[in-house]
């Protein structure tokens, strides 16, 4: 049983971690893009902007999507029972879930200096 608290709690601590990652990627995009009212949130296939929010939504959201579906996935984790054979690719999952917000926010922010850049 206390193997499964420290896992819980290590995980617990990654999860964390990723999330104030992502909260400094927001902080630092917002000190960068501060002269602009919006931001863009999508894009087309051919590269124009398709919709834009504002500023701090813009830099919010996925911090905040990763706060609500971390957690709930460390829950799910937890709470569920994994199939024979998978019990050792519970933390890999939760890992690279984390790894993927944290990507996709880099290439967000990526984007959007990329779109900033070609709009001056």
């Amino acid at each position: 049983m206390i193997e499964v608290a420290v896992a819980v709690l290590a995980i617990a601590i990654a999860i964390a971690i990723a999330i104030a990652i992502l909260a400094s990627m927001s902080l630092m995009a917002n000190a960068r893009f501060r002269n602009e009212r919006r931001l863009p949130m999508q894009w087309s296939l051919g590269g124009s902007v398709n919709w834009t929010a504002p500023r701090p939504l813009a830099l919010a959201f996925t911090p905040v999507l990763a706060a609500l579906c971390l957690p709930a996935t460390v829950a799910l984790a937890v709470l569920v029972q994994p199939r024979p054979g998978q019990e050792g690719l519970v933390v890999p999952a939760l890992i690279a879930v984390a790894l993927t917000l944290v990507g996709a926010h880099a290439l967000h922010l990526w984007l959007i200096a990329r779109t900033l850049r070609s709009k001056s």
